[in-house]
């Protein structure tokens, strides 16, 4: 069976306990408004694929050092080595920013997130067809879980793209069950923090807690 992917998101420039999550990640997620300046020293610690991704403030993010700045970082994380770049769906001049990433040869995830509810499964199958048209080589569709019935539409709509690469899981302490099972739904990969107290959204485990979960649920 294949294994099921955790990727693992840096927030900081905690060395050790980087190393201790690339036992257990898949793949990483580079917050480089979470670490700040100097983000890219960490980059040589980094022995898998890595996604980068620079959140605003207006996406929940810490980046304020304005749009122009925000994208030059990003961009310049393919000339590191990143497999992956983030773009949210919002972001302005995303119809220009998409053929930049690609003209660099890396990934382009594609993001959406809800940070007030969950849309109907529907909705959020519109939202996919938006990234795909969009130029997305991964979707992304993250919304927040008030109650439990909001794990079923981020699962659901998985299913609905067989032939595409989605990532879908609801953020929350209601959500944590969708972060578990969406990689036996079909998601591309989940995300997990490299320790307790590092999380880049609520909800979200340890790396090692995620891995033990996921082993229970093949």
């Amino acid at each position: 069976m294949k294994r099921l992917r955790i990727c693992t998101v840096i927030t900081d420039k905690d060395v050790p306990s980087i190393r201790r999550a690339a036992e257990l990640a898949d793949l990483f997620e580079v917050r480089i408004d979470m670490i700040g300046a100097g983000w890219n020293e960490i980059v040589p610690e980094l022995h898998k694929p890595w996604i980068a991704a620079n959140r605003s403030v207006n996406e929940h993010g810490k980046w304020d050092g304005g749009e122009e700045g925000r994208i030059k970082e990003l961009l310049s994380a393919a000339g590191l080595g990143a497999a992956l770049i983030d773009i949210e769906l919002n972001a302005e001049g995303l119809k220009d920013i998409v053929p930049q990433i690609k003209k660099k040869k890396v990934g382009c995830l594609i993001s959406y997130h809800d940070w007030q509810g969950t849309p109907s499964t529907d909705e959020l199958a519109a939202i996919a067809r938006r990234q795909i048209k969009a130029g997305a080589d991964i979707c992304k569709l993250v919304t927040t879980a008030v109650k439990i019935e909001d794990n079923i539409p981020v699962l659901e709509v998985i299913r609905m793209f067989p032939s595409a690469r989605i990532v879908s899981f609801a953020m929350g302490a209601e959500g944590r069950l969708s972060r578990v099972l969406s990689p036996r739904a079909g998601s591309y990969f989940t995300y997990a923090s490299t320790g307790s107290g590092k999380e880049s959204a609520p909800g979200q485990v340890p790396a090692e807690v995620m891995r033990r979960l996921l082993g229970l649920v093949r």
